[in-house]
């Protein structure tokens, strides 16, 4: 039997560190992914991969473990990529999920479907402290594309889930069930492309 291998998640949201540790630990069951208990730093990037960097660069140096962290959000062609890395205070105010997907629905109900092309982004990052300060970074990227629905349908799933139709299907995300968004999202998509640098972590007894 081999030791766990301790790997923090740069966020004090209960609720990711279980979807990663249920999503990442069917294939690597000697990962045991913990919360992060530490100040969370300013994301100032102007891009996914720069906040996740950030996130898992001051978790690392705070705890000194094998650090991850993600960033995703939804882009919309139409509106140029937007709402992009301000997905979650689109409408304002931070977390407002309701608001921003409300405000977004508005700022497309005069665009034609074949207009409505958009997909969700999930970067996530690794670092992994080293000697001297030469830490490893790894950096990967999940994309879904699909399309803005117009009006909002399921009880499933976050954020814009239930304005979002992916391009596999007619039903939105918010309309699938766990399991078939854990096979199918950007995340998803992302947690398959961190698996072997997470693999270079583990030391067979």
């Amino acid at each position: 039997m081999t030791a766990p291998v301790r790997v923090v998640l740069a966020t004090h949201n209960a609720h990711k560190v279980d979807e990663f540790q249920r999503i990442l630990g069917a294939s690597l069951p000697w990962l045991d992914i913990v919360a992060y208990d530490g100040p969370e730093p300013v994301e100032d990037g102007i891009s996914f991969a720069e906040n996740a960097l950030i996130k898992a660069r001051a978790a690392a140096r705070h705890t000194g473990l094998p650090a991850l962290s993600d960033d995703s959000g939804i882009c919309v062609d139409v509106l140029g990529g937007a709402p992009g890395i301000f997905s979650a205070r689109w409408a304002g105010h931070h977390g407002d999920a309701h608001a921003n997907l409300t405000l977004l629905l508005d700022q497309l109900s005069d665009v034609r479907d074949d207009d409505r092309g958009a997909h969700f982004s999930a970067t996530i990052a690794l670092v992994v402290p080293g000697e001297h300060g030469r830490d490893t970074e790894t950096v990967v990227e999940g994309i879904w594309p699909g399309r803005i629905a117009d009006s909002a349908r399921g009880e499933n799933g976050f954020g814009y889930d239930p304005i979002f139709i992916p391009d596999d299907g007619d039903v939105t995300s918010a309309e699938l069930g766990p399991q078939e968004k854990d096979a199918r999202s950007h995340r998803a998509r992302a947690f398959e492309r961190i698996v072997p640098a997470l693999e270079m972590l583990h030391e067979p007894e």
